[in-house]
């Protein structure tokens, strides 16, 4: 029997932490969800310092996502993941200095692979390309991969399918879980983890957020019961 994915909630809409992501934490606090997290735009760092703080009271795991290239952005990230006790960084191209800091500040590092452009981002690249550079992040010490499969240029459902079938670390499929039919497909390819943020705010599960995010919650056990 496969393990149920765990679904990070991410404060966030089209790759931006949204400004009043603490009030929203607050009103769901005491939902399902034990993995929480946002983008590294979007607030003020000090807010982000105390939304975390406030979700490690909660009990919460926490995540920052960071939609960034270039090496200087990504280890800026990875610094700011840090301060805040994250215990993930997702996101960012793989850079050994950033791989560093993060073993070195307890961190758990889960970067992008493939060609990813823009934000929101965009995923290019061939699954075999993707895997391949998978395995060396997860060689040279990542704990596991952020697989953009809904943003691929490509078909998402396939290259998921295949990439978490022969990557041998954590694969969380973040970006653009915006329906039930992409839920049965993650219930099926059973990913470690995978985010939802943009689709709570869009309403696609439900009305209010904190009865989306349970319902999501009760879908993917329901397939593991």
């Amino acid at each position: 029997m496969k393990n149920t994915s765990e679904l990070i909630v991410m404060l966030t809409y089209n790759d931006c932490t949204v400004p009043n992501a603490a009030e929203i934490f607050e009103q769901c606090k005491e939902t399902r969800a034990r993995f929480w997290g946002f983008k590294e735009q979007g607030i003020p760092f000090a807010e982000m310092q105390a939304l975390f703080a406030r979700m490690k009271v909660c009990g919460k795991t926490t995540c920052l996502e960071v939609v960034s290239y270039t090496e200087e952005e990504c280890l800026r990230g990875a610094q700011t993941a840090a301060a805040c006790g994250c215990d993930y960084l997702m996101g960012t191209l793989y850079f050994d200095s950033v791989n560093a800091l993060c073993r070195k500040s307890g961190v758990r590092y889960m970067p992008f692979v493939g060609q990813v452009t823009g934000r929101p981002s965009v995923l290019h690249g061939t699954a075999e390309e993707m895997i391949r550079q998978a395995q060396r992040c997860l060689a040279k010490g990542a704990y596991g991969i952020d697989l953009l499969g809904y943003r691929y240029t490509g078909d998402g459902a396939a290259l998921n399918r295949a990439f978490t079938a022969a990557v041998p670390g954590p694969v969380c499929i973040a970006g653009s879980v915006n329906s039930y039919a992409r839920l049965e497909e993650l219930r099926q390819t059973a990913p470690a983890f995978f985010t939802i943020g943009s689709a709570f705010f869009d309403h696609a599960f439900g009305q209010d957020i904190p009865a989306q995010i349970d319902a999501v919650c009760r879908f993917m056990e329901a397939g593991h019961a």
